[in-house]
Protein backbone atom coordinates (compact mmCIF):
# COMPACT_ATOMS: atom_id res chain seq x y z
CA UNK A 1 0.00 0.00 0.00
CA UNK A 2 1.23 3.55 -0.76
CA UNK A 3 1.17 6.10 1.50
CA UNK A 4 -1.96 8.20 1.74
CA UNK A 5 -0.61 11.35 0.61
CA UNK A 6 1.49 9.74 -2.45
CA UNK A 7 -1.79 7.38 -3.17
CA UNK A 8 -4.20 10.34 -3.25
CA UNK A 9 -1.74 12.19 -5.58
CA UNK A 10 -1.43 9.09 -8.29
CA UNK A 11 -5.27 8.51 -8.24
CA UNK A 12 -5.77 12.32 -9.19
CA UNK A 13 -3.29 12.25 -11.58
CA UNK A 14 -5.38 8.86 -13.24
CA UNK A 15 -8.21 10.05 -12.86
CA UNK A 16 -7.72 13.35 -15.14
CA UNK A 17 -7.01 11.04 -17.94
CA UNK A 18 -10.22 8.87 -17.22
CA UNK A 19 -13.53 9.91 -18.13
CA UNK A 20 -14.98 12.95 -16.17
CA UNK A 21 -18.92 12.09 -16.86
CA UNK A 22 -20.72 12.07 -13.44
CA UNK A 23 -23.90 9.70 -13.42
CA UNK A 24 -26.61 12.11 -12.01
CA UNK A 25 -30.26 10.83 -11.17
CA UNK A 26 -33.02 12.00 -12.96
CA UNK A 27 -35.85 12.81 -11.42
CA UNK A 28 -38.89 12.35 -13.73
CA UNK A 29 -41.94 14.88 -13.37
CA UNK A 30 -45.19 13.09 -11.92
CA UNK A 31 -48.39 13.59 -13.43
CA UNK A 32 -50.60 11.74 -11.40
CA UNK A 33 -51.84 13.04 -8.05
CA UNK A 34 -53.80 10.00 -6.47
CA UNK A 35 -53.93 6.39 -6.70
CA UNK A 36 -55.60 3.82 -8.66
CA UNK A 37 -58.91 2.69 -6.30
CA UNK A 38 -61.85 1.27 -8.72
CA UNK A 39 -60.81 -2.02 -10.27
CA UNK A 40 -57.87 -4.04 -10.38
CA UNK A 41 -56.37 -3.85 -14.09
CA UNK A 42 -55.50 -6.78 -16.09
CA UNK A 43 -52.28 -5.07 -16.82
CA UNK A 44 -49.93 -4.18 -13.59
CA UNK A 45 -48.54 -0.81 -14.75
CA UNK A 46 -52.03 0.06 -14.54
CA UNK A 47 -52.66 -1.09 -10.68
CA UNK A 48 -49.60 0.61 -9.49
CA UNK A 49 -50.26 4.57 -8.86
CA UNK A 50 -48.44 6.36 -11.46
CA UNK A 51 -47.15 8.92 -8.91
CA UNK A 52 -44.86 5.93 -7.89
CA UNK A 53 -44.40 4.94 -11.24
CA UNK A 54 -42.56 8.52 -11.77
CA UNK A 55 -41.90 9.96 -8.72
CA UNK A 56 -39.38 12.83 -8.83
CA UNK A 57 -38.85 14.38 -4.86
CA UNK A 58 -36.79 17.08 -3.77
CA UNK A 59 -37.24 18.74 -0.47
CA UNK A 60 -40.17 19.96 -0.93
CA UNK A 61 -41.84 16.75 -1.22
CA UNK A 62 -40.00 14.93 1.87
CA UNK A 63 -41.93 18.27 3.68
CA UNK A 64 -44.82 16.95 2.26
CA UNK A 65 -44.21 12.99 3.36
CA UNK A 66 -43.63 14.32 6.77
CA UNK A 67 -46.82 15.84 6.96
CA UNK A 68 -48.61 13.11 6.00
CA UNK A 69 -46.48 9.78 7.24
CA UNK A 70 -49.23 9.60 9.76
CA UNK A 71 -52.55 11.59 10.25
CA UNK A 72 -53.88 9.40 13.35
CA UNK A 73 -53.16 10.07 17.03
CA UNK A 74 -50.14 8.75 18.94
CA UNK A 75 -50.79 6.60 22.18
CA UNK A 76 -52.47 3.35 23.01
CA UNK A 77 -54.48 2.02 20.30
CA UNK A 78 -58.42 1.26 20.90
CA UNK A 79 -60.48 -1.32 19.29
CA UNK A 80 -62.18 0.31 17.18
CA UNK A 81 -58.95 1.98 15.54
CA UNK A 82 -58.00 1.22 11.97
CA UNK A 83 -54.06 0.24 13.60
CA UNK A 84 -55.58 -1.80 16.47
CA UNK A 85 -54.84 -5.05 14.95
CA UNK A 86 -52.71 -8.63 15.91
CA UNK A 87 -49.26 -8.77 14.17
CA UNK A 88 -51.28 -11.15 11.58
CA UNK A 89 -54.16 -10.51 10.38
CA UNK A 90 -57.20 -11.57 12.27
CA UNK A 91 -57.79 -14.94 10.95
CA UNK A 92 -54.04 -16.00 11.69
CA UNK A 93 -53.56 -18.85 13.42
CA UNK A 94 -50.13 -17.75 16.01
CA UNK A 95 -49.01 -19.33 18.90
CA UNK A 96 -50.08 -18.54 22.15
CA UNK A 97 -48.55 -16.26 24.99
CA UNK A 98 -48.36 -19.33 26.71
CA UNK A 99 -46.36 -21.03 24.64
CA UNK A 100 -43.56 -18.19 24.74
CA UNK A 101 -43.44 -18.50 28.64
CA UNK A 102 -42.83 -22.13 28.83
CA UNK A 103 -39.65 -22.48 30.56
CA UNK A 104 -39.06 -26.58 29.74
CA UNK A 105 -35.22 -26.79 28.38
CA UNK A 106 -35.01 -27.23 24.87
CA UNK A 107 -32.05 -28.85 23.17
CA UNK A 108 -30.49 -26.35 20.99
CA UNK A 109 -29.92 -28.31 18.06
CA UNK A 110 -34.43 -28.34 18.38
CA UNK A 111 -34.77 -24.98 18.45
CA UNK A 112 -34.35 -22.29 14.92
CA UNK A 113 -33.40 -19.14 14.09
CA UNK A 114 -35.05 -17.36 11.58
CA UNK A 115 -33.31 -14.74 9.47
CA UNK A 116 -35.41 -12.22 6.53
CA UNK A 117 -33.71 -10.69 3.72
CA UNK A 118 -33.61 -7.21 2.61
CA UNK A 119 -33.98 -4.79 -0.19
CA UNK A 120 -32.35 -6.08 -3.20
CA UNK A 121 -33.70 -9.77 -2.95
CA UNK A 122 -36.51 -9.25 -5.04
CA UNK A 123 -37.41 -10.51 -8.48
CA UNK A 124 -39.85 -11.03 -10.88
CA UNK A 125 -42.73 -14.16 -9.42
CA UNK A 126 -41.37 -14.27 -5.90
CA UNK A 127 -44.22 -15.76 -3.91
CA UNK A 128 -46.18 -18.03 -6.73
CA UNK A 129 -44.96 -21.32 -4.90
CA UNK A 130 -46.28 -19.59 -1.48
CA UNK A 131 -49.95 -18.65 -2.24
CA UNK A 132 -50.59 -22.93 -1.79
CA UNK A 133 -50.64 -22.18 1.85
CA UNK A 134 -52.53 -20.73 4.45
CA UNK A 135 -53.31 -16.68 5.30
CA UNK A 136 -50.74 -16.03 2.62
CA UNK A 137 -53.25 -14.77 -0.18
CA UNK A 138 -55.00 -13.00 2.23
CA UNK A 139 -51.26 -11.40 3.51
CA UNK A 140 -51.14 -10.08 -0.59
CA UNK A 141 -54.90 -9.06 -0.33
CA UNK A 142 -54.85 -7.19 2.52
CA UNK A 143 -51.02 -5.56 1.79
CA UNK A 144 -52.66 -4.52 -1.56
CA UNK A 145 -55.68 -2.43 0.11
CA UNK A 146 -53.17 -0.64 2.40
CA UNK A 147 -50.65 0.03 -0.55
CA UNK A 148 -53.77 0.80 -3.22
CA UNK A 149 -52.00 -1.37 -6.04
CA UNK A 150 -52.34 -4.84 -6.83
CA UNK A 151 -48.91 -6.02 -4.67
CA UNK A 152 -49.39 -9.89 -5.57
CA UNK A 153 -49.10 -9.25 -9.23
CA UNK A 154 -46.67 -6.72 -9.31
CA UNK A 155 -44.55 -9.43 -7.20
CA UNK A 156 -45.74 -12.02 -9.72
CA UNK A 157 -45.68 -10.60 -13.05
CA UNK A 158 -43.77 -7.26 -12.43
CA UNK A 159 -42.48 -5.75 -14.55
CA UNK A 160 -39.05 -5.70 -12.62
CA UNK A 161 -38.44 -1.67 -13.47
CA UNK A 162 -41.39 -1.15 -11.02
CA UNK A 163 -40.41 -3.44 -8.53
CA UNK A 164 -37.17 -2.78 -7.88
CA UNK A 165 -38.37 0.86 -7.29
CA UNK A 166 -37.61 1.25 -3.62
CA UNK A 167 -41.20 2.49 -2.99
CA UNK A 168 -42.37 -0.77 -4.23
CA UNK A 169 -40.03 -3.07 -3.04
CA UNK A 170 -39.69 -2.88 0.19
CA UNK A 171 -43.42 -3.71 0.89
CA UNK A 172 -42.89 -6.64 -1.37
CA UNK A 173 -39.84 -8.37 0.28
CA UNK A 174 -41.94 -7.92 3.08
CA UNK A 175 -44.98 -9.48 2.80
CA UNK A 176 -43.30 -12.15 0.77
CA UNK A 177 -40.76 -12.82 3.63
CA UNK A 178 -43.98 -13.61 5.59
CA UNK A 179 -45.49 -15.50 3.30
CA UNK A 180 -42.37 -17.76 3.14
CA UNK A 181 -43.25 -17.86 7.24
CA UNK A 182 -46.19 -19.96 6.65
CA UNK A 183 -45.35 -21.93 4.34
CA UNK A 184 -42.50 -22.96 7.11
CA UNK A 185 -45.14 -23.09 9.72
CA UNK A 186 -47.07 -25.39 7.31
CA UNK A 187 -43.62 -27.71 6.54
CA UNK A 188 -42.00 -27.91 9.92
CA UNK A 189 -44.53 -26.23 12.75
CA UNK A 190 -41.65 -26.73 14.94
CA UNK A 191 -39.33 -24.71 13.52
CA UNK A 192 -42.09 -21.57 14.87
CA UNK A 193 -42.74 -23.25 18.08
CA UNK A 194 -39.07 -23.45 18.94
CA UNK A 195 -37.88 -20.29 17.57
CA UNK A 196 -35.14 -18.45 19.78
CA UNK A 197 -33.84 -15.76 17.64
CA UNK A 198 -35.07 -13.51 14.43
CA UNK A 199 -33.20 -10.58 12.94
CA UNK A 200 -33.56 -9.20 9.65
CA UNK A 201 -31.24 -7.28 7.28
CA UNK A 202 -32.33 -3.66 7.16
CA UNK A 203 -35.91 -3.99 5.61
CA UNK A 204 -35.85 -7.41 6.98
CA UNK A 205 -36.13 -6.07 10.59
CA UNK A 206 -39.61 -4.98 9.85
CA UNK A 207 -40.07 -8.72 9.01
CA UNK A 208 -38.87 -10.11 11.97
CA UNK A 209 -40.59 -7.51 14.29
CA UNK A 210 -43.77 -9.08 13.04
CA UNK A 211 -42.84 -12.31 13.34
CA UNK A 212 -41.77 -11.61 17.04
CA UNK A 213 -45.47 -9.97 17.60
CA UNK A 214 -43.94 -7.03 18.03
CA UNK A 215 -45.59 -5.17 15.30
CA UNK A 216 -48.83 -6.18 13.87
CA UNK A 217 -49.14 -6.80 9.73
CA UNK A 218 -50.93 -3.64 9.09
CA UNK A 219 -49.18 -1.62 11.03
CA UNK A 220 -45.54 -2.96 9.01
CA UNK A 221 -46.95 -2.56 6.09
CA UNK A 222 -47.69 1.29 6.64
CA UNK A 223 -44.34 1.94 7.91
CA UNK A 224 -42.13 0.60 4.97
CA UNK A 225 -44.53 2.05 2.58
CA UNK A 226 -43.76 5.11 4.66
CA UNK A 227 -40.45 4.12 4.93
CA UNK A 228 -39.74 3.12 1.58
CA UNK A 229 -41.46 6.75 0.14
CA UNK A 230 -38.89 8.94 2.16
CA UNK A 231 -35.29 6.76 1.32
CA UNK A 232 -36.63 7.72 -2.35
CA UNK A 233 -36.80 10.71 -1.38
CA UNK A 234 -34.09 11.22 -0.10
CA UNK A 235 -32.13 9.24 -2.76
CA UNK A 236 -33.20 11.55 -5.61
CA UNK A 237 -31.95 15.18 -3.58
CA UNK A 238 -28.50 14.07 -4.47
CA UNK A 239 -26.54 11.78 -6.99
CA UNK A 240 -25.79 8.42 -4.81
CA UNK A 241 -25.57 4.72 -4.55
CA UNK A 242 -24.12 1.77 -2.99
CA UNK A 243 -20.90 -0.85 -3.96
CA UNK A 244 -20.15 -4.08 -2.37
CA UNK A 245 -16.14 -4.30 -2.15
CA UNK A 246 -14.05 -7.54 -1.56
CA UNK A 247 -11.00 -6.22 0.27
CA UNK A 248 -7.25 -7.54 0.24
CA UNK A 249 -5.96 -8.57 3.93
CA UNK A 250 -3.75 -5.29 4.26
CA UNK A 251 -7.01 -2.95 2.84
CA UNK A 252 -9.07 -0.93 5.07
CA UNK A 253 -12.48 0.39 4.31
CA UNK A 254 -12.28 3.13 6.54
CA UNK A 255 -9.16 4.55 4.39
CA UNK A 256 -10.64 4.22 1.53
CA UNK A 257 -13.67 6.27 1.92
CA UNK A 258 -10.97 9.04 3.63
CA UNK A 259 -9.59 9.16 0.49
CA UNK A 260 -12.89 9.27 -1.50
CA UNK A 261 -13.74 12.27 0.64
CA UNK A 262 -11.05 13.81 0.31
CA UNK A 263 -10.70 13.55 -3.59
CA UNK A 264 -14.63 14.81 -3.53
CA UNK A 265 -13.71 17.83 -1.79
CA UNK A 266 -11.14 18.49 -3.98
CA UNK A 267 -13.66 18.24 -6.97
CA UNK A 268 -15.80 21.11 -5.00
CA UNK A 269 -18.30 18.25 -3.95
CA UNK A 270 -19.76 20.35 -0.65
CA UNK A 271 -19.77 18.04 2.53
CA UNK A 272 -19.50 14.85 0.98
CA UNK A 273 -20.49 11.29 2.35
CA UNK A 274 -18.56 7.95 1.75
CA UNK A 275 -19.14 5.43 4.15
CA UNK A 276 -19.42 1.62 5.32
CA UNK A 277 -23.22 1.03 4.92
CA UNK A 278 -23.44 -2.93 5.51
CA UNK A 279 -20.25 -5.11 7.53
CA UNK A 280 -21.29 -8.51 5.49
CA UNK A 281 -18.22 -10.49 6.62
CA UNK A 282 -14.62 -9.99 7.41
CA UNK A 283 -12.72 -8.55 4.13
CA UNK A 284 -16.73 -7.50 2.44
CA UNK A 285 -18.13 -4.60 3.15
CA UNK A 286 -21.07 -2.71 1.46
CA UNK A 287 -19.68 1.09 0.27
CA UNK A 288 -22.23 4.07 -0.04
CA UNK A 289 -22.25 7.57 -0.66
CA UNK A 290 -21.86 10.58 -3.54
CA UNK A 291 -21.52 8.98 -7.02
CA UNK A 292 -18.28 11.40 -7.22
CA UNK A 293 -16.59 9.23 -4.34
CA UNK A 294 -17.86 5.93 -5.45
CA UNK A 295 -16.18 6.52 -9.52
CA UNK A 296 -13.31 7.35 -7.67
CA UNK A 297 -13.24 4.07 -6.22
CA UNK A 298 -13.87 2.15 -8.64
CA UNK A 299 -11.07 4.07 -11.16
CA UNK A 300 -8.85 3.54 -8.77
CA UNK A 301 -9.73 0.06 -7.14
CA UNK A 302 -6.05 -1.77 -7.53
CA UNK A 303 -4.06 0.68 -5.63
CA UNK A 304 -6.67 0.66 -2.76
CA UNK A 305 -6.45 -2.70 -2.11
CA UNK A 306 -10.05 -3.79 -3.57
CA UNK A 307 -10.04 -7.34 -5.55
CA UNK A 308 -13.58 -7.00 -6.92
CA UNK A 309 -16.36 -4.81 -6.69
CA UNK A 310 -19.79 -4.46 -7.84
CA UNK A 311 -22.77 -1.87 -7.92
CA UNK A 312 -26.02 -2.56 -6.44
CA UNK A 313 -29.10 -1.35 -8.26
CA UNK A 314 -30.38 0.77 -5.86
CA UNK A 315 -31.13 4.66 -6.02
CA UNK A 316 -29.34 6.03 -2.95
CA UNK A 317 -26.80 5.79 -0.85
CA UNK A 318 -28.87 3.76 1.85
CA UNK A 319 -27.64 3.74 5.54
CA UNK A 320 -25.32 6.38 5.33
CA UNK A 321 -26.17 10.11 6.58
CA UNK A 322 -27.27 10.99 2.77
CA UNK A 323 -30.37 9.61 4.46
CA UNK A 324 -30.87 11.63 6.89
CA UNK A 325 -33.88 13.39 5.35
CA UNK A 326 -35.76 10.35 5.19
CA UNK A 327 -35.76 10.05 9.18
CA UNK A 328 -38.60 12.52 10.30
CA UNK A 329 -41.47 10.95 8.23
CA UNK A 330 -40.54 7.99 9.79
CA UNK A 331 -40.08 8.75 12.96
CA UNK A 332 -43.56 10.63 13.18
CA UNK A 333 -45.32 7.09 11.70
CA UNK A 334 -43.04 5.30 14.34
CA UNK A 335 -44.56 7.71 17.21
CA UNK A 336 -48.33 6.67 16.35
CA UNK A 337 -47.45 2.46 16.26
CA UNK A 338 -48.44 0.76 19.23
CA UNK A 339 -45.25 -1.58 19.64
CA UNK A 340 -45.13 -4.54 21.78
CA UNK A 341 -41.95 -5.89 23.70
CA UNK A 342 -40.87 -8.65 20.85
CA UNK A 343 -41.92 -12.62 22.09
CA UNK A 344 -38.70 -13.73 20.45
CA UNK A 345 -35.49 -12.22 20.80
CA UNK A 346 -35.14 -10.03 17.92
CA UNK A 347 -31.78 -8.79 17.01
CA UNK A 348 -30.98 -4.84 15.34
CA UNK A 349 -29.22 -3.89 12.86
CA UNK A 350 -27.62 -1.43 14.75
CA UNK A 351 -25.36 -3.10 17.00
CA UNK A 352 -26.57 -6.66 17.31
CA UNK A 353 -27.69 -6.61 20.23
CA UNK A 354 -31.75 -8.17 21.36
CA UNK A 355 -34.42 -5.73 21.55
CA UNK A 356 -35.47 -4.69 25.36
CA UNK A 357 -38.24 -2.06 25.14
CA UNK A 358 -41.16 -0.61 22.83
CA UNK A 359 -38.79 2.72 22.86
CA UNK A 360 -35.47 1.13 21.83
CA UNK A 361 -37.18 -0.40 18.85
CA UNK A 362 -38.69 2.97 17.77
CA UNK A 363 -35.28 4.54 18.51
CA UNK A 364 -33.17 2.22 16.63
CA UNK A 365 -35.43 2.27 13.43
CA UNK A 366 -35.43 5.50 12.96
CA UNK A 367 -31.52 5.26 13.23
CA UNK A 368 -31.42 2.13 11.06
CA UNK A 369 -31.63 4.32 7.56
CA UNK A 370 -28.45 6.65 8.14
CA UNK A 371 -26.90 3.91 9.78
CA UNK A 372 -24.66 0.80 8.80
CA UNK A 373 -26.03 -2.69 9.01
CA UNK A 374 -23.81 -4.25 11.01
CA UNK A 375 -24.89 -7.28 9.92
CA UNK A 376 -21.25 -9.59 10.81
CA UNK A 377 -21.31 -8.21 14.13
CA UNK A 378 -25.16 -9.65 14.42
CA UNK A 379 -24.48 -12.75 13.35
CA UNK A 380 -21.28 -13.39 15.88
CA UNK A 381 -24.22 -12.29 18.58
CA UNK A 382 -26.48 -14.57 17.51
CA UNK A 383 -24.65 -17.45 17.51
CA UNK A 384 -22.03 -17.04 20.58
CA UNK A 385 -22.50 -20.30 22.31
CA UNK A 386 -19.96 -22.69 24.44
CA UNK A 387 -17.51 -24.51 23.14
CA UNK A 388 -19.44 -28.00 22.24
CA UNK A 389 -22.78 -26.65 22.42
CA UNK A 390 -25.02 -27.56 19.26
CA UNK A 391 -26.42 -24.90 17.01
CA UNK A 392 -29.97 -24.04 16.58
CA UNK A 393 -31.48 -24.97 12.65
CA UNK A 394 -31.18 -21.84 10.28
CA UNK A 395 -34.12 -20.51 8.02
CA UNK A 396 -33.77 -17.75 5.39
CA UNK A 397 -37.38 -16.82 5.20
CA UNK A 398 -37.74 -14.94 1.92
CA UNK A 399 -36.62 -14.28 -1.88
CA UNK A 400 -33.44 -15.12 -2.31
CA UNK A 401 -30.70 -16.78 -0.43
CA UNK A 402 -28.17 -14.31 0.28
CA UNK A 403 -27.90 -14.15 4.05
CA UNK A 404 -27.14 -18.22 3.92
CA UNK A 405 -24.48 -17.35 2.17
CA UNK A 406 -23.00 -14.53 4.50
CA UNK A 407 -23.63 -17.04 7.15
CA UNK A 408 -21.55 -19.27 5.37
CA UNK A 409 -18.69 -16.71 5.65
CA UNK A 410 -19.03 -15.39 8.83
CA UNK A 411 -19.85 -18.62 11.07
CA UNK A 412 -19.46 -21.76 8.78
CA UNK A 413 -21.01 -24.36 11.44
CA UNK A 414 -23.77 -22.44 11.82
CA UNK A 415 -24.12 -22.51 8.16
CA UNK A 416 -24.10 -26.45 7.68
CA UNK A 417 -27.48 -26.53 9.62
CA UNK A 418 -29.39 -23.88 7.59
CA UNK A 419 -31.98 -23.69 4.77
CA UNK A 420 -33.46 -21.03 2.62
CA UNK A 421 -37.41 -21.17 2.67
CA UNK A 422 -37.51 -20.20 -0.97
CA UNK A 423 -40.64 -17.66 -2.04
Amino acid sequence: MLPAASLLERCTRSLVTKSKSTLFCRAIASSSSRLCRDTRAKDNEEKIPKDSQNAGYSKGNVAQLFRESASFDAGQPQNSDVWSSPAYPVSFKVPTEEKYEETIRIDPKNTSVILFPGQGSQFVGMGRHLLQYPNVSEMYERASDILKYDLQLLCLEGPKEQLDKTVHCQAAVLVTSLAAVERLRATQPWAIENCVAAAGFSVGEYAALVFSQSISFEDAVRLVKIRGEAMQAASEMVPSGLMTVFLLTTAKASFICKLAKEWCIRKGVEDPICSVANYLFPHCKVIGGHEEALKFIELNARDLGIKKMKRLPVSGAFHTALMKPARAPLAKALQAVHINAPRIMTHSNLDGMAYRNPDEIRHKLEEQMMMPVKWEQLIQVVYSREVGEEFPRTFECGPGTTLRAVLKNVNGKAWNVSESISA
